[in-house]
């Protein structure tokens, strides 16, 4: 028997807890500087014991979501304050329906900012090999149909990080990568907004081609051609529009 493997367990009624504060935090449905129940309450009211509630606001509190203030209880914090590595991580690990529209409109712009250099990039320094895997991507998602959301997710998911690959830039993959949950949370809604596939496979083509042709400029303005349609897109489904001046 292998000693270091450890008993299976089921997720803890704390992290059960943590992961449900920060989906809350994170959708803005809890929002900044809203005082949280007390922990007695939210021991009631969720069926857990009081100690299960300490721990999680404690752990809570030591990613940046909340302050703990003597005698008031549990702050929402101000993310943009208090945030940390570890609240960062947590977001872009979110997986579960719509953020909150500041975080939102915060992760897309880094996005559009990393990923039109990395096309710019790729342009640059992209190989034979990479051209042949990126056209077999396009191949791939020129046969999905419409419907078949979870696939197009992938699909999409798989050229953003082959584009990253082609850039030469090892840790470009590593960070697209650590993005693969938020990413297709969000990809997921974008597709079922509307028929966007065969739009999003056009843009994908000249991306390509502006590639193949070491094209750098082109590369990286048709990607954030792309990324701006997406947010487009996504704030229609949300029915708030984007401000146009907050795109790049």
């Amino acid at each position: 028997m292998i000693e270091i493997l450890q008993p299976l367990r089921a997720a803890s009624l704390r992290d059960v807890f943590i992961k449900r504060f920060e989906e809350l935090i994170l959708s803005g449905k809890v929002s900044i500087g809203q005082k949280l129940p007390s922990e007695r309450a939210l021991a009631v009211q969720l069926g857990v014991s009081r100690p299960v509630v300490h721990e999680g606001l404690a752990e809570l509190a030591a990613r940046g979501f909340v302050t703990m203030k003597p005698r008031v209880g549990a702050v929402v914090n101000d993310y943009r304050r208090r945030g940390s590595l570890a609240l960062l991580n947590s977001l872009i690990s979110y997986r579960r329906g719509a953020l909150d529209r500041g975080l939102l409109d915060g992760l897309l712009g880094l996005r559009r900012l990393l990923e039109s250099e990395i096309a710019r990039q790729a342009a640059r320094n992209r190989t034979a090999e990479d051209l042949r895997e990126l056209r077999e991507v396009l191949a791939r998602e020129g046969q999905v149909g419409e419907g078949h959301i979870d696939v197009l997710v992938d699909v999409d998911f798989d050229f953003h990080h082959r584009m990253a690959m082609a850039s030469g830039n090892p840790i470009y993959p590593m960070f697209v990568k650590s993005f693969e949950p938020a990413a297709k949370n969000l990809a997921s809604q974008f597709f079922a907004v509307k028929p966007v596939a065969a739009t999003v496979l056009g843009f994908h083509r000249e991306i390509v081609a502006a590639v193949a042709a070491r094209d750098q400029d082109r590369a990286g303005a048709v990607m954030v051609e792309l990324l701006n349609h997406g947010q487009t897109v996504l704030h229609e489904a949300l029915g708030s529009p984007v401000d146009p001046a907050g795109a790049d």
